[in-house]
């Protein structure tokens, strides 16, 4: 090892071992250190230079040398973000705003985060609508919106919407109503326009929830291999989801203080701030047992579900989804994901003698009305189908 990065090797190396890398992938990563520090040192570039433009010649001349491993950035984001964390490497910094759009996103986004208080993910949604709306209104002058007028905004949601699902659709609306909403409030607007945002138009309760059968779920659950690591992760997930219909981003964010095992209970952090206190089952209190005392790995991490290969962070959403999947997959269940196991844990509720307040009570649904989508959902679905042949006739 040579060159600029030599004082970071110790540290780099104690931070992946922390982070749950085994011998092997440590040797790959400082392997990988070395050759940018020797090639940093050829190249007579200082550490506080190094730039995202850099990583990427790097990477070039990579492939050119005949390495066939660690070839894109991915590959060098632990190193990196290391070098970021102990303040070696400074992050490239966010360009200043240049031009009427890129000056009305950076207030929108401010707006957002201070004055309405929104969460990180929300905030990306919203902007990610600003963007598509103003993108054909960059040649005009401050972007046209004095003169913005119902008809604009109507087609607009009428192009961008055609091709998308309701609730793809009903994304679209939500955000550009809260963009109008503040154009108006920072005097970009003349008049609001917020209210001329057509909505949506779809079936209350059109989609009724398809639940997987108790066979499907049984066979998926013994999909699950429990002589292995992940296989004890795997069933443990899927028994939170189909016995206790806990949504995907619950199960992740699941942390070992949760839990209270003399009580028989666990806190579930819900959307939001909302927090519950759920009985925990005998079953699925053996199944997260099995995982923590033989699977989980040791690392810093307070959530329940970690990744079994390093980084040991929390399972994301995406993770619970794709574990699901994955069962659908072994047991030829259908393809589904985490929230269909949710909807299979409500229907099996009521089909055992359960009321509509205890199955809203376990879901932790907010109105009565939202748990009503699984009354009969038989007669609804006929019902429907009904009124849908007399209105073409």
């Amino acid at each position: 090892m040579t060159g600029p990065l030599v004082p970071y090797v110790t540290g780099f190396r104690a931070e992946l071992e922390r982070r749950g890398y085994r011998r092997k992938p440590v040797a790959d990563q400082l392997r990988l250190m070395a050759h940018l520090s020797r090639w940093m040192e050829a190249a007579g570039l200082p550490l506080d230079q190094l730039s995202p433009g850099h990583v990427l010649e790097f990477l070039a001349d990579r492939r050119q040398a005949g390495y066939r491993l660690w070839l894109s950035p991915k590959g060098l984001a632990p190193l990196l973000g290391y070098l970021r964390d102990v303040g070696a490497l400074v992050a490239p910094a966010a360009s200043e705003p240049s031009g009427p759009a890129e000056d009305l996103l950076a207030s929108y986004k401010a707006y957002l985060v201070v004055e309405r208080g929104l969460a990180p993910a929300t905030v990306v949604s919203y902007l990610h609508v600003a963007r598509l709306f103003l993108a054909g209104r960059q040649p005009v002058p401050d972007l046209g919106l004095p003169l913005l007028s119902a008809a604009e905004v109507i087609v607009f949601v009428q192009a961008e919407c055609q091709a998308r699902s309701v609730g793809s659709a009903k994304y679209i609306v939500t955000g550009l109503r809260s963009l109008l909403g503040f154009c108006y409030l920072d005097g970009r607007l003349p008049k609001p326009l917020a209210g001329v945002v057509p909505a949506v138009a779809a079936w209350k309760l059109a989609g009724l929830p398809r639940a997987l059968s108790p066979e499907q779920v049984s066979a998926m659950l013994a999909s699950c291999d429990r002589r292995t690591t992940f296989g004890r992760r795997d069933f443990a997930v899927l028994m939170l989801l189909a016995r206790l219909g806990l949504r995907a981003g619950e199960v992740g964010a699941l942390s070992l203080d949760d839990i209270d095992w003399r009580a028989g209970e666990l806190v579930v952090r819900g959307k939001g701030p909302k927090q519950a206190r759920l009985p925990l089952p005998a079953d699925v209190g053996d199944a997260i047992a099995a995982w923590l005392r033989r699977g989980r790995p040791r690392c810093e991490c307070r959530e329940v579900f970690t990744r079994v290969r390093a980084p040991h962070q929390r399972l994301t959403t995406c993770g619970v989804s794709c574990i699901v999947m994955a069962a659908c997959k072994r047991a030829g269940a259908p393809e589904a994901r985490a929230h269909r196991l949710r909807h299979t844990a409500a229907t099996q509720m009521l089909a055992a003698g359960a009321g509509l307040l205890e199955v809203g009570q376990v879901l932790r649904h907010s109105s009565v009305l939202t748990t009503s989508i699984y009354a009969n959902p038989r007669k609804f679905h006929q019902t429907r189908d009904y009124l849908v042949t007399s209105v073409s006739e």
